[in-house]
Parts: structure tokens; sequence; C-alpha cells
């Protein structure tokens, strides 16, 4: 039964792969009914097939005019017609979509991996523009670099961590910087930002590698490699009148226009400014608590933090105009003058009194004019016949330590050499060891036969409490002023955060 079920297959598979006559024929031709000569085989299969080939068009004339003669028959047809084209063309744009997708997905990871097309709203507009002067940079013994690749490799880092640390957000659980705040002397509160590790390193490179190179005005001697606050009070020693002026809120009042301004001013292109003044501001930042989770919202526009080794060389390239024009100013009245980041100072010795008026009336102008403000309530007019101070140090004479602070610092180290630590502080609250350090050394730059011997004592203090100071910010030791300024205090404060 089985083999007369295969066979009878086997007979309807040869007849549909031919027709009915043709396997008729051969299986004739097989058995024997005809001789090879007595029939031309080739011409009758010839003719089965030419036969059966019209029969099939004939078959599928008939079924066209049995739909045409039918319109609904018609109409199914073409509508089953549409609708297969209909898939087949949707399976093509599916295809075609896919492809794009992909191929999209992959240049944008390369691109990812080799460049940054996007820092935040307001921030992304000019990262296309790549090309930096080359030949400005080099005149100015700058680093060449033209985008986001070069940079991030001078910096050792890769592409995603130069975005990540660069990148403004509205709205993050995470923020690249430290706050906290420092009392003024004045009353109220200064903000510190202090930059996290990742963050500080990046800016230390900028620092060493870009900022540091740009000239700036000889009588800028804040955050300036070689000079000192002792350099900054010594053209005013033993003057008859010294002139104190402070800037308000001089750090936030640089915002990122400016600092971009100041990269594109070196000769970076847009893609490379941009990163680099991201990289160097902040925005004010609003804490949120919501859902058990800690939120950091940004407000307004970016501007340079008090806390970055960045901030006062930036000041300083900045306020290099301006320090050019108080300088013309100071000369034509017959004053000296100098500026120590923040701090503003002119002195005279030929009693030009008369003259300081006119003085302070056009300094305030040429301040003005260079988008900064003077503080109202930080004027210090002082006479030769009373203490004289230029950023914490005494000038009446020579340049000085205040009596006062140094004998409130000597019975300070006696009490903690007596009775230990515990209950002790130089400058309000914080970690003692670390400002009676910074004092220390302060005194050493100012006077170093009296500061060998401040720091022999200090260190011995340190050594018994097993402090060590594992790392100094360059713009702390730069910056640090003593206690007599209140822009030394938080730069102390921000030197016991940074020793861990």
């Amino acid at each position: 039964m089985r083999n007369s079920t295969e066979r009878r297959q086997e007979i309807y598979d040869k007849i549909k792969a031919s027709s009915k006559q043709e396997y008729i024929l051969s299986e004739m031709r097989r058995l024997g009914f005809w001789n090879e000569e007595d029939l031309d085989f080739e011409a009758v299969n010839l003719f089965f097939k030419q036969e059966s080939e019209l029969s099939a068009k004939l078959q599928k004339l008939l079924r066209e005019k049995r739909v045409i003669e039918d319109p609904e028959a018609f109409l199914a047809k073409k509508h089953q017609e549409r609708k297969i084209a209909s898939k087949a063309s949707q399976k093509e744009t599916k295809e075609r979509r896919e492809k794009t997708r992909l191929e999209k997905a992959e240049k944008w990871r390369v691109s990812k991996a080799k460049d940054i097309v996007y820092l935040g709203e307001n921030y992304s507009h000019q990262l296309n523009d790549k090309t930096s002067d080359a030949s400005r940079l080099k005149a100015q013994s700058l680093p060449v670099m033209h985008h986001a690749e070069d940079l991030a490799l001078a910096m050792k880092i890769s592409i995603g961590e130069l975005r990540f640390l660069s990148y403004s957000r509205k709205n993050s659980k995470i923020s690249h910087y430290k706050r906290f705040q420092v009392a003024k002397k004045t009353g109220g509160y200064r903000l510190i930002s202090a930059p996290m590790p990742k963050l500080k390193k990046t800016q230390h490179w900028i620092l060493e590698n870009i900022l540091n190179n740009v000239p700036v005005h000889e009588n800028a001697h804040g955050c300036v490699i070689g000079k000192s606050i002792k350099t900054n009070a010594i053209p005013h020693v033993g003057k008859d009148v010294v002139i104190n002026q402070d800037f308000k809120n001089f750090f936030p009042s640089v915002t990122y226009n400016r600092i971009k301004g100041v990269f594109k001013s070196l000769g970076y292109s847009n893609q490379v400014a941009t990163i680099l003044s991201l990289l160097c501001s902040e925005p004010k930042i609003l804490d949120i608590s919501l859902l058990g989770e800690d939120y950091y919202a940004q407000q307004g526009e970016r501007f340079l933090p008090q806390g970055s080794p960045c901030s006062p060389a930036i000041t300083n390239i900045l306020c290099k105009k301006l320090d050019h024009r108080l300088s013309g100013l100071a000369k034509k009245y017959g004053f000296e003058y100098t500026r120590y980041v923040d701090d503003i100072t002119f002195s005279s010795n030929n009693n030009n009194f008369k003259k300081i008026t006119p003085l302070l009336k056009y300094s305030r102008y040429i301040v003005n004019s260079e988008n900064f403000k003077l503080h109202p309530e930080k004027l210090r007019v002082m006479k030769r016949n009373a203490k004289q101070e230029v950023t914490g140090v005494v000038v009446n004479e020579k340049a000085n330590i205040s009596k006062k602070s140094l004998k409130r610092f000597r019975t300070l180290l006696f009490q903690i050499e007596k009775d230990g630590i515990e209950g002790k502080f130089w400058n309000k609250s914080g970690n003692v060891l670390a400002q009676i350090d910074g004092y220390a050394n302060f005194i050493y730059q100012i006077d170093q036969d009296k500061g060998v011997v401040y720091k022999k004592r200090v260190n011995a203090i340190l050594e018994t409490y097993k402090y060590k100071e594992n790392h100094r910010s360059k713009y702390i030791s730069n910056t640090n002023k003593g206690s007599a300024s209140s822009f030394g205090r938080f730069v102390k404060k921000i030197a016991s955060l940074f020793r861990k």
C-alpha cells in the first residue's frame, strides 16, 4: 500500500512538472509502444510544451476576463495587489530606516569617542568651530589645541570624562564643587566653591599650561609666579598716604561670556574656548531635596567660582587693561599703584592729599567702565601717623607683620604648647592646626628671620598631633594674606579643607 501511494505521488509530481500528455508519451516511449525511428519525440515534446504554455495563457486570460466582467472581483484583486505592494514597500522602508538608525548610532558612537557636540542649553551653538589660531598660540608659547580631542589628549583624560566635567546641567544629582560659607570680617558670609578632585586636576592643568604663560600687568601681584603679598606691599612702604579699595563681588562679576572671551583672545577655537570656560566657571546652585534624593538646580549665568585655582589667574588677564589705566591714572597724580586679586592700593609720598579726591573719582569711573564695581564700604585712607596696611602687611616703615596679631599668635602657640589644642582657635572656628600652619608660613613669607622661629614651634606642635600636610594648592600658597584680610581668612579655610 505504501509503495502504491509513493508511486502515485511520483506520477503526480511528474505530471505537475510537465503535462499529462508529455508524461503519457514518455511512459509509452519507455514501455516500447513506439520505436525511436517511427516518431520524432523531440518534435512531439515541443508540441506538447507549446500546447501547455498556450493552455496556461488561455486560462489566465479567461480568469482575467471573469474578473473584468465581475467588478467586485476586479476591485478585490486590485486591493490585494495594492496590499501586497504596500507590505513590500513597508518592509523595504522599515529595513532602510533600521539601516539608517544603525549607521547613525554607529556614527554617534564614534563621534562621542572623539568629539563633543553638546554641552548643555546655551553653550553648544558654537562647538562646530574647531579651528584655533595656531600662529598666535605659538607666539605666546601656549599649547595648540583645535578641538576637544586635542584638549582631552593634552589633559590625559578621555573625551567622556572631559564631557562629564564640562557639561552644564540644569538639574543634576552630582556637583563638581564642595560649597561652604566663610564669615567675613565686615559681617555676612562669603561663598566658597572648592572643586572636587577630578575638576581640580583639570583646573590646575589649565592654570599651569595656559593661564600662567600669559603675561599680565607688572602691577598685578596676586597669584602671579614670583610675586606675593610682600611684593604687593613693598611699593607702598614709608608713604605719606596709603589708599586701599576692594572690588565688590569680584569673581561673581566675571561671567561665562567674559571668561570665554579670555580664551578666545588667546587664539583658541570656539569649541576649545567653550570647554575651558565651562571647566573654569560655575552657576549659582539651589540645593533641593525631593523624595529622599538631593538635587542641584542651576540658576542664572555661570561665573568664576571663589575657590578655583584658575579664577585669580583669569581675572589677572581680564584686568590687564584695567591695570594699565589705573597705573596711568596713578602716575598722573603722583601715586604708586598695585593690585592683589580684588584689592587695589594707591600710595604717595609728596603730601598729595588734595589729589586724593580726583584720584578716587576717576579710579571709580575706570573700574566701572571695565565692568567691575568698588565696594563703597571698603575704602581706607591711611596716613603716616596711623597704622598702614596693604593686604595684611604693615607698611609704615617696612613690610612687616602687625605687632598685635603677632603677639596674639605667640600667645596662642604658648597656650597650645601648655594645654593642648582643645578649645583653641586662631580665626573663629576651624582646624586650628591648619590655621597656625598657614599663619606661620605667612610670617615666613614676610619676615624670614621671625618666620623660622615660628615655623619651628608650629612644626613641633604639628608633629605632636600627627598632623601632616598632604596637599597644598599653589593657588592657596600664592594668595594667603594672613589674618588681617578677609580674603586671607577664606583662603585659609580652603587650605584646611584641602588638607586631609
